[in-house]
């Protein structure tokens, strides 16, 4: 419960804040074009508002619904449909007055501060904590597969060696560099000789569809890290720090093969020998159906690998930012394909608010708060920018079109599109949302 709370306040703060920078990206434009804005908000206000004041032209205020913000540009058509001021005549203040190429800023401006507040984010990154990860060469003792890996092609101990003939710096960029690049093949090191693992897009999919299907091999030199309330583990009295010896007898050389082992006691009771303040003692354990016992693990050594770390100063933190900015922005931008592909069915792992929330780790830690902050930052820049009536992006082509054309769509046109528009955003929302619904059923979030 405590994990849930910490993550709904983390993805509370992170679109507050996102939020309300957007919609400051409009007023500030507006305000520079002198186009007067009637409302600005933080969340919806449909019937009341939470709080609300009032200063010159504009009315500021939250309201009570945590869907987004908005700000209120007097003659435009936006989901406010306010039809009768509409029907009044243009007013020199009045967004419809102002020339194309204004409105046309005005409706970038949330996006462009999306994207440049993103970017800065990443600069203090950079600065703060630089980069740390493990380099895929000093995964030293190969990867650990799941069945998805294993059906896909992967073995435990294979060792990474390129995908597609790339080098992959970093182990975490391995999957994503599958998946995203539309890779082939991985070249593996399997018994001290060189392999391709072919890959289609069905196993893309198989990659979609599994949390995680390789992670860096480790040695069976592990401890209890912490035990979970009510399942076999603690029924059995294994407590923190016991450290793992044998299993019925038997001494594994790797963590994964300890897994495997379980796998076939579901539902059996194994004898675990462990050590604790230096005895030998032996424990009966039930292992679940799910092939597990109900405890954390933590290793003896906690130094297995090397991970790398990349310190930045000042200002050589302003290009490493820039540059992973645009390699974030560059990466969402290629999930689209795998969204419109039938064999990978990117579609059926759209996710709402859970999911989104679920990023955020279960303690608060400001260094990931701020990377899923810059993160999000980009997702909601290049959602905006989508050609949808009713989004930003739908403004924005509208606009292109009557910059090309020299015709400015009529507003009973502009007033439908915007009904089309924010209908399609709702069932969109009801889609994603019913995504994380049947995951949580299937137990597969």
């Amino acid at each position: 419960m405590e994990t849930i709370l910490i993550k709904t306040a983390q993805l509370l703060l992170s679109l507050s804040i996102l939020v309300v920078l957007h919609e400051l990206g409009h007023f500030m434009l507006a305000r520079l074009f002198k186009t007067r804005v009637e409302k600005f908000y933080l969340f919806f206000d449909p019937w009341f508002s939470l709080f609300k004041v009032k200063k010159g032209d504009t009315e500021y205020g939250i309201g009570w619904l945590p869907l987004g913000g908005y700000v209120k540009i007097s003659g435009m058509i936006d989901e406010s449909m306010d039809k009768e001021a509409m029907k009044l005549p243009a007013q020199p203040y009045e967004f419809r007055a102002k020339p194309a190429w204004q409105r046309l800023l005005i409706m970038l401006g949330g996006v462009m501060m999306n994207f440049v507040f993103a970017i800065f984010i990443y600069i203090g990154i950079m600065y703060a904590w630089g980069e740390e990860f493990l380099p895929t060469e000093n995964a030293k003792y190969g990867i650990s597969v799941n069945e998805v890996g294993k059906e896909i092609g992967f073995q435990n101990g294979d060792k990474i060696l390129t995908v597609d003939n790339r080098t992959i710096e970093s182990f975490s960029a391995i999957i994503p560099s599958i998946v995203l690049d539309n890779a082939k093949t991985v070249q593996v090191e399997r018994n001290g000789q060189k392999t391709d693992v072919e890959i289609s897009d069905s196993d893309l999919a198989l990659m979609l569809k599994s949390k995680s299907i390789m992670i860096p091999r480790t040695p069976f030199d592990i401890k209890v890290g912490k035990v979970e309330k009510g399942l076999p583990a603690e029924l059995a009295g294994l407590q923190k720090e016991d450290i793992f010896a044998s299993v019925d007898g038997l001494k594994f050389e790797y963590y994964d093969e300890f897994t495997d082992y379980l796998a076939t006691k579901k539902g059996e009771s194994i004898q675990i020998e462990i050590i604790r303040e230096g005895q030998r003692i032996t424990r009966e354990v039930e292992v679940s159906e799910e092939g597990k016992i109900g405890f954390y693990v933590a290793y003896n050594n906690p130094d297995i690998f090397e991970f790398k770390t990349v310190k930045y100063g000042f200002f050589e933190s302003f290009p490493a930012g820039i540059k992973r900015g645009v390699r974030t922005t560059q990466d969402y931008l290629k999930q689209f394909r795998l969204i419109f592909n039938r064999e990978t069915k990117g579609y059926e792992h759209l996710g709402g608010f859970a999911t989104i929330g679920n990023i955020f780790p279960g303690t608060w830690d400001w260094n990931s708060f701020w990377n899923m902050t810059a993160f999000i930052s980009i997702i909601l820049a290049i959602m905006n920018l989508l050609p949808i009536p009713a989004l930003d992006g739908g403004h924005v082509m509208f606009l292109m079109g009557e910059m090309i054309t020299g015709r400015k769509p009529g507003e009973k046109f502009l007033e439908y599109a915007q009904i089309a528009g924010m209908i399609l955003l709702l069932a969109l929302v009801l889609y994603a949302n019913a995504n994380d619904i049947i995951k949580m059923i299937n137990g597969t979030f």
